[in-house]
């Protein structure tokens, strides 16, 4: 037996005991807020760890044919995990059997020895065959499937479990590629773009993997194909729920994910929070956060902001006294500013969906429908189109994607245009004519539709706010004489809004081009210019991410002219 290996095992178990301890040490309700953020940052790094170990642990049980031990072996290995001494751990060696054995193969011995779930033994597997090697039939070793990613994988500079999750996506397509050489062509792409992805903006990567992987199994199916399999159909009774399976076009979803959108917004009405509640109960008979009575509403919710009834509350006298007194409108304002909101965001998505949805249905179309047109939930779905101008006239297979980031077929875009509600935008980079510069504080209707159109969500790299709860951001100041235009302009979510005022990223002005992001340095160290992508096709998120490595070489080589946006 290795002493070393046996030594490895020692500090595996000698780890967990450590892991342990520490874990219940920094229990302390007295833990400070900067060992607090260092206990997760080292548990995040350890899970990294962990998870490579997992399968590294399961081509080692395949590789050994650890499935093969006796009885005796595995109750000396069972020994051993639940004593890790040095004499146990020798005894542990074990030995495997040419005869009868206890499991068919290394996945059944994960799944029925180690009471690994079923799914979970069998990805680890096949993440092993991409990222580690095989064994064949014969029991010789085979080169891993993904063999760049396997380079990757073993640098710990990475973090494996993005890296597993893509090889899991990517060989989730062998069947659907083709034989021979162009399908090892087609293989080699699908892992250079997942890299490249993973590199430069692994917050986004995993969407964008997945519309990869999901492009290439539905590959050139014609539309008689697609309309063969799109509908609403009715799953059936589960749990004391009706389910319901929806297989649109892309042209349909996009105009799905605008209602979506229109109704995941608290500023319009059709995003109301108060309403959705008050409509949701008109389907369910629950009545949510309503009051039955004045004596149950708590104070920011009277209107007279006096209290209950019978409540037996004495008068405030010294607030009485003063009743006749000037009002302090600074401090009136403040105070006005500073009220809770009312608690009603915790409405989760999938119910206002679904609340927006049954606005819908239970529409009436009748004349009088006026009053019917403003209830919650009901939404006024707008889609914005966006047209390639260059691939568009290049007659490319696909040239444009609705602003949430699904690819339409030159038919779907077709039909798509002929109906209400569509807003067809085509960019070329020339921003003048919606050019205000200080004539207008504010951005037009049109600066913002065009503006939303080109950059789809908030600038933050990651952030996954949808275009239509962004806000415009002058990265001009006004106050400093700064202009409204469209190449000074950028979005960004409420939270990243402020962060960006506050100075905790910023912003960056770059001469013919898009603005990018600068992340601090404890977030970046490589400090490069960065686009957020994740609403972005696949196809546009690696075009994307090559002019942010241009723009960023070129500003290190003192080639390129920027200008970093002050808060």
């Amino acid at each position: 037996m290795s002493t070393a290996t046996a030594q490895a095992l020692a500090d595996l178990a000698a780890a967990s005991e450590l892991l342990a301890a520490a874990t219940a040490a920094l229990r302390d309700p007295e833990l400070s807020a900067g060992h607090a953020a260092c206990f997760g940052l080292l548990l995040e790094s350890l899970g990294a760890g962990h998870s490579r170990a997992q399968i590294e642990a399961a081509h080692a049980l395949r590789r050994t044919g650890a499935h093969k031990l006796d009885q005796p072996s595995l109750h000396a290995v069972a020994q051993a995990a639940a004593d890790p001494t040095m004499d146990n751990l020798a005894a542990a060696e074990g030995q495997t059997t040419a005869g009868r054995t206890a499991f068919r193969s290394a996945r059944s011995f994960m799944q029925d020895w180690l009471d690994i779930p079923r799914n979970t033994a069998h990805d680890r597997l096949i993440q092993a065959d991409c990222l580690i090697g095989g064994v064949d039939e014969s029991g010789h070793p085979t080169e891993p499937w993904l063999e760049d990613l396997a380079q990757d994988f073993a640098d710990s500079a990475f973090d494996p479990r993005l890296i597993a999750a893509t090889a899991l996506k990517l060989h989730s397509t062998r069947k659907d590629l083709p034989e021979g050489a162009g399908g090892a062509e087609q293989k080699q792409q699908l892992q250079s773009d997942a890299r490249k992805l993973i590199h430069s903006e692994p917050k986004s990567a995993r969407k964008h993997i997945a519309n990869m992987v999901a492009q290439v199994k539905a590959g050139k199916r014609p539309l008689k194909a697609l309309l063969d399999e799109v509908g609403l159909f009715r799953r059936g009774t589960r749990r004391g729920l009706i389910e319901y399976i929806l297989r649109v076009l892309p042209s349909q979803a996009a105009a799905i994910e605008a209602h979506f959108a229109s109704t995941g917004n608290p500023a319009t009405q059709a995003g109301d929070r108060q309403g959705l509640q008050e409509a949701e109960a008109e389907f369910t008979g629950d009545p949510g956060e309503g009051w039955d009575d004045e004596a149950t509403k708590p104070d920011w919710a009277r209107e007279d902001g006096t209290d209950p009834p019978g409540s037996g509350a004495e008068p405030d006298t010294e607030a009485n006294a003063d009743a006749d007194a000037e009002p302090d409108t600074e401090a009136d304002a403040a105070g006005t500013a500073a009220e809770p909101a009312p608690a009603w965001e915790d409405l989760k998505p999938e119910r206002r969906r679904l609340i927006g949805l049954m606005a819908l249905l239970l529409k009436d179309h009748g004349a009088n429908n006026g009053a019917d047109s403003n209830r919650a939930g009901l939404a006024t779905a707008q889609v914005s189109i966006i047209l390639d101008y260059e691939k568009m006239l290049s007659g490319a297979p696909r040239y444009a994607a609705s602003s949430s980031g699904l690819g339409f077929s030159p038919g779907e875009l077709r039909a798509a245009m002929c109906n209400a509600g569509i807003y067809p935008v085509i960019l070329n980079g020339r921003s003048l004519p919606l050019d205000l510069g200080r004539t207008q504080r504010l951005f037009t209707k049109a600066q913002g539709r065009a503006i939303r159109a080109a950059y789809r969500g908030c600038a933050y790299p990651g952030c996954a706010m949808p275009v239509e709860r962004c806000e415009l951001d002058h990265l001009d100041a006004w106050e400093k004489g700064g202009c409204t235009d469209i190449h000074s302009a950028s979005l960004c979510c409420p939270v990243h809004h402020v962060e960006r005022h506050c100075g905790l990223f910023h912003a960056v002005k770059i001469p013919g081009c898009r603005p990018m992001v600068l992340l601090p340095p404890d977030l970046d160290p490589e400090q490069q210019l960065r686009i957020n992508t994740y609403f972005m096709t696949p196809e546009e998120a690696l075009a994307a991410e090559d002019l942010a490595q241009r723009m960023t070489a070129q500003w290190r080589a003192g080639r390129l002219d920027v200008e970093i946006v002050e808060p």
